[in-house]
């Protein structure tokens, strides 16, 4: 096991993790529950926070089964690049909102980031 493949696995396995969490989060509690957290769900059709909270479970497992199971390993790939573009709109999102603690969302960035870079061997 090469040093970029042990590097894949550490970053994706805890940027699956989060996601796994946030994601399931956004499908099962009510928007009262998750307005500690997420304040942004007030301005958000429940129905959509739902179908976050779907693409990000999917995603997380994207990181994760392809490339454990050799079976359509881009789609790591394809999940790492679907988390970037989920922080970039995430950023832009709060920014928007004048909430300015974004550091999470820059951190989920540069993570999804380094995955899709050590994800790219494996095409």
């Amino acid at each position: 096991m090469g040093t970029v493949n042990v590097a894949y696995w550490i970053v994706a396995g805890l940027l699956a993790l989060f996601y796994l969490y946030a994601g399931g989060l956004k499908v099962v509690r009510s928007r009262e529950r998750l307005r500690p957290m997420m304040a942004w769900v007030d301005d958000t059709p429940m129905p959509a926070v739902r179908a976050i909270g779907v693409i990000e479970t999917l995603g997380a497992i994207g990181l994760i089964l392809p490339p454990l199971t050799r079976i359509a390993p881009w789609l790591a790939l394809a999940a790492a690049i679907g988390f970037v573009a989920l922080q970039l709109g995430a950023t832009a999102l709060h920014l928007r909102r004048g909430d300015r603690q974004i550091a999470l969302n820059l951190t989920l960035l540069i993570a999804a980031a380094l995955t899709v870079w050590l994800a790219t061997p494996w095409l």
